[in-house]
């Protein structure tokens, strides 16, 4: 039995109505799916980071001119120096980065989570923290110039709209770093702050660890 063109036009007006029913709440329930996410991260932060003071007595340094451009990774990851004492480099072998290189990239003058080597027992050994990261929770900061360059940043899973106009870290679009703050919190006195902002639809949500909730970001 064949449909008349009435019919026919009855069917598309029902389907189009129930896509416009469906298609905001799909939007809502991805949208709500990608904060619950970045929340867990940040919490997976927050265990690495509370973790590091429990060991070491102290929170891991930030970066005093840039809290996006920060140590995190090098610190929670844990380093070793080599290279006769010229070069950094994480336990699991993936950033490396020149000694001398350190203060002009990260506003410090070495990383405290360090081996120090040299057959002292008293020496300090470096620790891992980092439990469980997927790939996409660790970014490159600059593409690596050679063997002892490797600089790697915390970042969202969540990247950075590359074609967004602002970008957090100029020159490497998508890069969305975790944002520290270990000198002088505002919203954490005494610990730390740390949050990131990601684009939701079309508007900046900061996910921090100040607030249960997203908080717009202007």
């Amino acid at each position: 039995m064949a449909f008349t063109l009435i019919e026919l036009l009855v069917v598309i007006s029902i389907m189009g109505l129930l896509a416009a029913l469906i298609l905001p709440t799909m939007g809502a329930l991805k949208a709500k799916a990608t904060v619950a996410r970045t929340q867990t991260e940040l919490a997976q932060m927050a265990t690495a980071i509370d973790a590091y003071k429990a060991g070491k007595g102290f929170y891991p340094p930030d970066n005093p001119g840039n809290f996006m451009v920060n140590p995190l990774y090098f610190e929670l990851a844990g380093t070793v120096l080599t290279n006769n004492g010229n070069r950094y480099q994480t336990l699991d072998g993936t950033g490396r980065l020149p000694v001398k290189q350190v203060p002009s990239t990260f506003g410090i003058s070495g990383f405290l989570n360090c081996s120090k080597g040299g057959g002292d027992a008293d020496a300090p050994v470096a620790a891992s923290f980092l439990k469980g990261l997927n790939p996409k929770q660790v970014g490159e900061l600059t593409a690596a110039i050679d063997q002892n360059t490797d600089i790697k940043l915390l970042v969202a899973s969540v990247g950075w709209p590359e074609r967004w106009p602002t970008q957090p870290v100029p020159g490497r679009p998508g890069l969305n770093p975790w944002r520290y703050v270990s000198t002088n919190p505002t919203n954490n006195p005494n610990t730390y702050d740390l949050w990131v902002d990601i684009i939701v639809q079309g508007k900046t949500n900061r996910v921090s660890n100040w607030s249960d909730k997203p908080q717009l970001a202007h």
